[in-house]
C-alpha cells in the first residue's frame, strides 16, 4: 500500500477554499442553481435536470480546487482501510483509496455508495485518494453515522403494492397482478423447467416496476447467463444490471 493514512485529509476543508456540500445545493431552487452554474461557467446548464445539474456544479467546484468529484461503492479490506470501486463491483486501477480514519469517523460500511472529492495520486502513490466525503448513500455523512444496522431492523409485511400491469400486450405482468400480486419488500420465486421463459418473465417484471414505480431503485442480478442474454437485459431494462456470464472465470 503506497498511500499513507496520515496523508489523507479527513476534515471538511479543501486545499484551495470552501465549496458547497451536496446538502447545501440540493434544497436550492432550479433557478438558483442556474445562477450558480452560470457563475461557474457551466455551458448549456438549462438542458440539465436538477440532479444532473447538482452533480455538474459539485464537479466544477472540485475542479476549481484542483480535485475531482467521484462516486463509488466502498469495499473495506481486512486491514481496515478501503477502496471505492468505480468500475462496477470489481477491482480496477481507477479505484479510490479510503483511509481507516474516515471509515471509523463516519462509521462507513461495506457496500456504501460514497460521493466525495478526490485528489490525484502523488509521486509514490498508485491510487486516487478520497479527501472529503459529500454523501453516504445519498445522505449527509453526519446523518449516516446514526444509521441502524440491518440486523436491528424490524421485518414487516408489505404495506405498499407494486402495480405490474402496463399495456394490454404485456400479459405476463397482468396475470401476475391478478394471481400473485407483489408488494414492496416481498420475496418471490419463479420455478419452471429449462427454456420455459423465466428470463422473459423477469424482463417483463423489471419493465413493469420501472414504468409504474419510478421511485424504486431497480437491480437485476444475472448469474451464469449467456452473454447475449446479458446484453439484451442491459439494453432493454431501465435499471442497474449486475451480471456474471458462464464464460467468465
Amino acid at each position: 500500500m503506497t498511500v499513507r493514512e496520515e496523508e489523507v485529509r479527513t476534515d471538511d476543508s479543501t486545499p484551495q477554499g470552501k465549496t458547497m456540500a451536496i446538502t447545501e445545493v440540493e434544497p436550492k431552487l432550479l433557478s438558483d442553481l442556474h445562477l450558480v452554474a452560470g457563475e461557474l461557467g457551466i455551458k448549456n446548464f438549462r438542458k440539465y435536470s436538477k440532479q444532473d445539474l447538482i452533480m455538474k456544479i459539485l464537479n466544477e467546484q472540485s475542479r476549481d480546487s484542483g480535485l475531482h468529484f467521484r462516486t463509488g461503492l466502498l469495499d473495506i479490506l481486512p486491514d481496515g482501510y478501503g477502496f471505492l470501486r468505480t468500475q462496477g463491483y470489481t477491482q480496477s486501477d481507477s479505484d479510490i483509496y479510503v483511509s481507516l480514519s474516515q471509515i471509523r469517523r463516519f462509521k462507513l460500511r461495506r457496500g456504501d455508495e460514497i460521493t466525495g472529492q478526490v485528489r490525484t495520486p502523488r509521486d509514490n502513490e498508485k491510487y486516487h485518494a478520497l479527501l472529503k466525503i459529500q454523501t453516504v448513500n445519498g445522505m449527509d455523512p453526519e446523518q449516516a453515522r446514526h444509521r441502524p444496522t440491518f440486523d436491528s431492523l424490524t421485518p414487516l409485511f408489505p404495506e405498499e403494492r407494486l402495480r405490474l400491469e402496463t399495456t394490454p400486450d404485456k400479459l405476463s405482468a397482468r396475470v401476475m397482478d391478478i394471481m400473485a400480486p407483489l408488494g414492496k419488500g416481498q420475496r418471490g420465486l419463479i420455478v419452471s423447467p429449462p427454456k420455459a421463459g423465466k428470463t422473459t418473465i423477469l424482463k417483463d417484471l423489471a419493465h413493469a416496476i420501472a414504468t409504474n414505480n419510478p421511485e424504486v431503485h431497480l437491480m437485476v442480478l444475472l448469474v451464469d447467463e449467456r452473454p447475449e442474454e446479458v446484453t439484451d437485459m442491459e439494453r432493454t431494462v431501465t435499471g442497474e444490471v449486475v451480471a456474471s456470464t458462464f464464460d467468465m472465470p
